[in-house]
């Protein structure tokens, strides 16, 4: 296939191009500066491929969960590209894709996502290597407050990763959690490239179809406890 992904749903902002079995990323972890990075990663990575929109099968989108402003960023980008070009978008997990890379770049066999949600919390998606080697979902992502991950407390920790930026903004979630891990991943931010690993053509919808991953609704919303 050839497509494009988008992921602004963190500070890194990240574009992938796959044309014609050649593949380029641009990645920039340069916070509140989507909006002027984004458009211009976009087209010199679509002329250094020699591609137009065109040539496109679909844009694949990081459709979060994470930053408010910036899941609106590009899937405002991605639905305006959409409709212009006549192409369906495939929205993928933003934490997905961190496992994917995790299990890329690891031997791990289960992987605890973490991103910032602000309020005390994170987005949680713990996942498990697939016999495709891709992350296989355990729960529904969720907002998870400075708590034990239930579904891991217990388990043999063998193998079992954490992954995200939202272990560092915590410590008391990483505190808690220590004993679940076999190690911590470096790996903290999405990368497009791992969203076109995870793309899949019959998952491809309208671009107004599309509904970013917001998970808390309301930015208002109570924030869970913490622990003392």
């Amino acid at each position: 296939m050839n497509l494009l992904a988008i992921d602004t749903s963190s500070i890194a902002c990240t574009v992938a191009i796959q044309v014609d079995g050649t593949l380029l990323e641009r990645h920039e972890e340069r916070p509140r500066e989507h909006t002027q990075l984004l458009m211009p990663m976009l087209k010199d990575g679509l002329r250094e491929a020699g591609a137009e929109l065109s040539d496109l099968d679909a844009i694949v989108l990081g459709n979060g969960p994470g930053s408010f402003i910036g899941m609106r960023i590009a899937a405002s980008v991605s639905q305006g590209l959409a409709h212009g070009a006549g192409l369906k978008i495939i929205p993928v997990s933003s934490l997905a894709a961190v496992a994917a890379e995790v299990f890329a770049s690891s031997d791990a066999t289960k992987v605890a996502v973490a991103q910032d949600a602000h309020m005390n919390e994170v987005y949680l998606g713990l996942f498990a290597r697939g016999n495709d080697e891709k992350p296989m979902p355990l729960i529904p992502e969720r907002l998870h407050g400075q708590e034990v991950i239930s579904e891991f407390s217990g388990e043999s920790n063998t193998l079992r990763i954490s992954a995200g930026q939202g272990w560092q903004r915590y410590p008391e979630l990483w505190a808690v959690n220590e004993p679940c891990f076999s190690a911590s991943s470096g790996i903290l931010y999405p990368r497009a490239k791992y969203l076109l690993a995870l793309a899949d053509l019959g998952e491809a919808v309208h671009p107004k179809d599309i509904e970013p991953a917001y998970l808390r609704q309301k930015v208002a919303e109570k924030p869970a406890a913490s622990i003392p």
